[in-house]
């Protein structure tokens, strides 16, 4: 009896050994499957690149041989915590709050900001800096026995990059080949959201060109900016885009709208596994049934992102589709989101969300076999197809502002192939104004500088 019961034990820890190594192993193909072999959990953001991987904490105070050394703030950490980790008293550290406090709001400390202890000679704390992330530095010293303090903002400058390639490996890659930043791809990826997508349609052969600003903070890089323009070539169509008026938006070279109705993915970065049908064998019922959205093999915690502008009409766990959430759009059309792991923050029935919005996150609740999102789309109460689907542009550029985007867009085209920074192109002549029009059409908010 004691034998069975060893035995039994046993064949449970291999079964559960089995299916964790299963969904580990479904999560990892996903991963490696996805044609730009990017995290698909990493949303683009500047604080990508805005600082590097810096030096590992030592806990209880600092040895002579580590300072001085510059550390991330941790997830919660206060400003006494850092202070007390790199050895100052009690007294003298309540004192540094005081003087810290007085350039920077203490609550507002994240983790991407850093801090360093300054030593004399004779290794006896002397001083701190706290860097703000992107803003500027305190300064903290001492004089005479008595602390003093200084701000100092970081000078920051845009510089014009151009670069030029061809995708011959994954995205990042075949960007920094061509000379430009890696992080490049995501804002790429923002750019084409509507007409390219990146989980299924970039081709090995794919040329690329685009004129892109680069943010530096004293002269150190920091982020990636805006793209001003770019062109893609995709299985033998040409993509363009121009950043042009105050609304910072993207249009194509005869000055129609990139941003859709819809985005093409909800996922930045992923790969189709099942596609609409009106009849598929579901692995996990074991007979065939219709299939009525797109499924988008992923990690558990990729970002899931709305389609469109809308509200959102059901939040909750919606039987074999698990966690689900569904959202109402103008027109008669509702997307649907399942096998959810978990929803953003704030997302509830009533909840107004914007295009691009991270709604949730894909796992693999409901009746699921791994992780992936099953993605739907609905017209007037009937299934569509989502990669079918007949995406409406915005409206183009009105006829008085229109020679002033061509005029704009001939100028990006020269510098992107010169690589310099773009010039304001001379004014249209006179007969092409309106009485009543802004006089110069090439203001700043009009060509989103």
């Amino acid at each position: 009896m004691k034998r069975s019961r060893v035995r039994l034990g046993v064949l449970s820890l291999l079964l559960v050994l089995a299916a964790g190594l299963y969904l580990a192993t479904r999560s990892l193909e996903a991963f490696i499957a996805s044609p730009l072999r990017l995290l698909p959990t990493q949303a683009y953001s500047s604080e990508l690149v805005a600082h590097p991987m810096w030096a590992a904490r030592v806990d209880g105070g600092l040895g002579r041989q580590n300072l001085p050394v510059e550390f991330a703030f941790r997830r919660g950490e206060t400003l006494s915590d850092a202070l007390d980790a790199v050895g100052f008293e009690p007294q003298e550290a309540s004192l540094l709050v005081e003087e810290v406090a007085k350039h920077v709001d203490l609550r507002r400390l994240r983790p991407a900001d850093r801090y360093a202890a300054m030593v004399d000679s004779e290794s006896r704390l002397e001083g701190f800096r706290l860097t703000l992330n992107g803003k500027g530095q305190v300064s903290v010293w001492e004089n005479d026995g008595q602390w003093q303090s200084a701000w100092r903002p970081f000078i920051e400058t845009t510089r014009v990059k151009a670069i030029e390639g061809e995708l011959d490996d994954f995205l990042e890659a075949s960007i920094g080949r061509a000379g430009g930043h890696p992080t490049v791809a995501y804002v790429m990826a923002d750019v084409l959201q509507w007409d390219l997508d990146f989980n299924r349609d970039l081709r090995l052969g794919d040329r690329f060109e685009l004129l892109y600003e680069e943010v530096y903070l004293d002269d150190k890089f920091y982020r990636v900016g805006s793209i001003l323009t770019l062109t893609y070539e995709n299985g033998g169509k040409v993509l363009e885009a121009y950043r042009f008026g105050e609304d910072n938006g993207y249009y194509d070279s005869a000055g129609r709208p990139l941003q859709k109705l819809f985005l093409r993915s909800p996922l930045r970065f992923s790969r189709i596994t099942s596609r609409f049908t009106g009849r598929r064998f579901h692995p996990v019922l074991k007979t065939y049934r219709p299939h009525y959205g797109v499924d988008y093999g992923a990690p558990t915690g990729t970002p899931v992102r709305v389609t469109a502008n809308g509200v959102v009409r059901f939040a909750g766990w919606d039987r074999g589709g698990g966690n689900t959430v569904k959202v109402r759009h103008p027109n008669g059309y509702l997307t649907a989101y399942l096998h959810l792991s978990k929803f953003a923050g704030g997302i509830g029935v009533g909840r107004r969300v914007s295009q691009g919005d991270v709604i949730a996150y894909v796992g693999s609740t409901g009746l699921a076999t791994g992780s992936h999102l099953d993605y739907r789309i609905q017209r007037d109460g009937r299934w569509i197809n989502p990669l079918t689907l007949d995406n409406k542009p915005a409206e183009p550029i009105s006829e008085e502002q229109l020679p002033a985007f061509l005029a704009w867009r001939d100028e990006l085209r020269t510098a992107r192939k010169e690589g310099r920074s773009p010039v304001v192109p001379e004014l249209p002549s006179d007969d092409l104004l309106a009485e009543d029009e802004d006089p110069d059409p090439f203001h700043a908010s009009a060509l989103g500088k």
